[in-house]
């Protein structure tokens, strides 16, 4: 089953603590269950809180993917480098007897708090509905195959599956991406030329597909 891809608008939206994603390494993050644990007012809480819907990456070491650590200069003994405090399931500094470890895997290590992958690159394309004439701009991300861009669409036209996608006159392969489909992401080079991309976004084209037979 393939992934499904989130843009950096898409997580930020999720942003309070009865809804709260993040992104950290590529992978992006349902933090809601994890927090409904714990009381509102914990202290654990509120670094990650205050990252609602953010990309937290810097918190980790890329090799390890696991929480930064330093050298405290006081005791010399290496420990979770978290400077905007300590939250859940990073251990207290000192040994404490209401610190309990049995929690099991620590949630950044916790696949079921994953629900997908942010893109490495996102664009926006126009999309045309040639029976009405409607049109709309939508963010999608590079990775997503056009039956998955055809689902983002579904909330502006819910029978856009009846539609036959079509981008230069040519039909559009459901099963690939917009590059492998011809649709080529242009933005560095429009950017190279100091022009803006939303002006030359590429537009793909809906043709209805009338199913009726005479009898």
């Amino acid at each position: 089953m393939r992934p499904k891809y989130y843009t950096p608008n898409e997580v930020a939206v999720h942003n309070t603590l009865k809804d709260l994603w993040v992104s950290f390494l590529g992978k992006v993050y349902d933090l809601t269950p994890l927090c409904e644990k714990y009381n509102a007012g914990d202290t654990l809480l509120k670094p990650i809180v205050a990252s609602a819907g953010k990309d937290i990456s810097h918190w980790f070491d890329k090799k390890t993917n696991d929480i930064r650590t330093h050298v405290d200069p006081t005791t010399a003994c290496i420990f979770p480098y978290t400077p905007h405090g300590r939250f859940i399931h990073i251990p207290p500094p000192c040994p404490r007897s209401d610190w309990a470890n049995d929690f099991g895997r620590p949630w950044w290590k916790d696949d079921t708090y994953c629900i997908g992958i942010l893109s490495g690159k996102t664009r926006s394309i126009k999309i045309i509905n040639t029976l009405t004439s409607q049109e709309q701009t939508i963010e999608v991300c590079s990775e997503e195959i056009m039956d998955e861009i055809l689902l983002r669409y579904l909330k502006w036209n819910a029978h856009a599956s009846s539609y036959t996608w079509k981008y230069n006159g040519t039909n559009l392969d459901m099963s690939k991406t917009l590059e492998d489909n011809n649709v080529h992401d242009e933005d560095e080079e429009f950017y190279k030329l100091s022009m803006n991309d939303d002006d030359f976004l590429p537009a793909i084209h809906l043709y209805f597909n009338d199913d009726l037979t005479e009898a």
